[in-house]
């Protein structure tokens, strides 16, 4: 059943690569626990103990308050076809501020320099434990394709009173009232 690992071998990166959709799992030592699905078009695998993505705006932004409070943070991969697996990524997670010397530079080496509409900020994980579990129970599922609704969303947000007003108002703060730190000045990038 369960195997544990300490890195992401070439196989299970392979097994990666393949997905359309992760999952981020991140809590606080208090309050509420989050999980939110992810496309892993935005999904990068830089190394055997490392993983990040591009965070894109939305409703809220619990990983980066929970991040803040305690680190943890966990990925979490399925095979939705072909032969069934689990993969999980733990680790201590970590925000990378939008226009940060690090953000820039993976933006550049990873993601051709394009920043698309919404971005907000990237989450990277350092990783000390990948487990696989057998995933017999997880359902086959055709992939139908991806929704253009949230970089609508975006840019239309834009356009009205702007996505920074937006996450001023929806991603400072938790649903249990954590601060994100997604305005605060990051005293290694002010050196």
């Amino acid at each position: 059943m369960a195997k544990q690992f300490p890195e992401i071998s070439p196989a299970l990166r392979e097994f990666i690569l393949r997905q359309r959709i992760f999952f981020t799992a991140s809590a606080a030592n208090t309050g509420r626990v989050n999980v939110s699905p992810r496309g892993t078009d935005m999904l990068r695998i830089p190394g055997p103990n490392a993983a990040f993505y591009l965070d894109l705006t939305g409703s809220g932004n619990e990983t980066a308050a929970h991040l803040r409070a305690t680190g943890r943070l966990t990925l979490m991969l399925c095979a939705f076809e072909g032969a069934p697996m689990i993969l999980r990524l733990y680790g201590a997670g970590r925000v990378l501020r939008r226009g940060g010397p690090e953000y820039t530079r993976l933006l550049e080496a990873e993601y051709g320099g394009e920043e698309p509409v919404g971005a907000r900020q990237m989450v990277w994980l350092d990783i000390d434990l990948v487990q696989t579990s057998c995933g017999f129970g997880v359902p086959l599922f055709d992939h139908a394709g991806e929704r253009p609704t949230l970089a609508r969303w975006a840019e239309a947000k834009e356009k009205q009173e702007g996505l920074e007003a937006y996450r001023r108002l929806k991603n400072t703060r938790s649903i249990d009232g954590l601060p994100t730190g997604l305005f605060e000045e990051d005293p290694a990038e002010a050196r």
